[in-house]
């Protein structure tokens, strides 16, 4: 039935309803989530997207895959590990992950309170470290990055979202804990809000335990001086790429709007007024930081923008 005859007769056509899997309360992946859901709520034709909370990459990528979720945000590291079946203790290949866009390159924070005279990874061994939600991204990547250095095993490991680890330190439960999002990064802040902090650089100890030539998707990256309260240094960390993703499973012509909307001027103007990070959106560097399949629908929109796509986001 046609869309006039159907308005004629009275009948109202049934939206469509989409699942966003976004992340922990307080994290970079919520912001984000919630912000492209609510737009393409409002601009896409007969379409509803509900932006739902989730552990965070992992989480999302599961969702995604086996299409409890159509859309999520995960690090490029876990779809391009999840794609060919290296995530840790897990051989499954999530083949049904595809990518849309780079988001925002998310670096590593290891946050101390500077009372505690913590000034190097290495004394972390025998502290109390929150490392992130249990399945989160930021757990997984702390858990390649401190297997590597040997302390894994090393020290107490909690597993606390973001806004609770802050908490917990400013209760002085905590030594450590750790956050892998975009910064300014409102966890941190609230920490050293109740606390002096102190960040710790990570580049050096991962380059003598070979980090980098295991995981080489993730780069270097600078936290600059100034970023947080009290932290009047540079911060020398790394970081991963967190991704715009959606299922084989979505159409891609809804993919091809959606993205097409995101990565508007005005899409692009009210991101950033939803969350400063997304400064880093934007349609020339959209296929940054990725390493596996590009959706069809989103291949289609950046191609007629001028973007090449490499042999690995074709799936080649």
């Amino acid at each position: 039935m046609g869309a006039s005859v159907a308005l004629s007769l009275g009948v109202s056509i049934a939206k469509q309803r989409l699942a966003f899997s976004g992340g922990p309360q307080g994290g970079t992946f919520q912001y984000f989530s919630n912000g492209i859901s609510s737009r393409l709520s409002k601009n896409l034709p007969d379409t509803e997207v509900s932006n739902t909370a989730s552990a965070g990459s992992l989480e999302n990528l599961r969702r995604v895959n086996s299409g409890e979720a159509d859309f999520g945000i995960s690090y490029s590291g876990d779809v391009f590990l999840a794609a060919n079946g290296r995530l840790t203790r897990e051989t499954r290949k999530y083949t049904d992950v595809q990518a849309l866009a780079y988001l925002y390159g998310a670096p590593a924070h290891l946050v101390v309170l500077e009372e505690s005279g913590i000034t190097s990874v290495s004394q972390l061994e025998g502290k109390r470290v929150a490392v992130g939600g249990a399945g989160s991204g930021a757990a997984t990547a702390a858990g390649r990055y401190f297997q590597a250095l040997g302390l894994w095993d090393k020290m107490n490991v909690e597993y606390l979202g973001y806004s609770d680890a802050a908490s917990a330190m400013g209760d002085k439960l905590l030594d450590g804990f750790w956050v892998f999002a975009g910064y300014p990064m409102s966890a941190v802040i609230q920490a050293a809000a109740s606390n002096p902090i102190r960040l710790l650089s990570l580049e050096e100890a991962g380059m003598e335990a070979g980090f980098f030539d295991t995981y080489p998707f993730y780069t270097k990256i600078t936290i600059p001086k100034g970023t947080y309260s009290g932290v009047d240094y540079d911060v020398l960390s790394f970081q991963d790429s967190a991704l715009w993703i959606a299922g084989s499973h979505v159409d891609a012509d809804l993919v091809y709007n959606a993205v097409s909307d995101i990565f508007s001027r005005e899409g692009l103007a009210y991101m950033v007024k939803v969350k400063s990070t997304a400064k880093a959106m934007s349609i020339q560097g959209a296929l940054s930081g990725i390493v596996s399949r590009v959706h069809p629908g989103a291949a289609r929109f950046w191609q007629e923008n001028g973007l090449t796509l490499q042999p690995a986001q074709t799936g080649n």
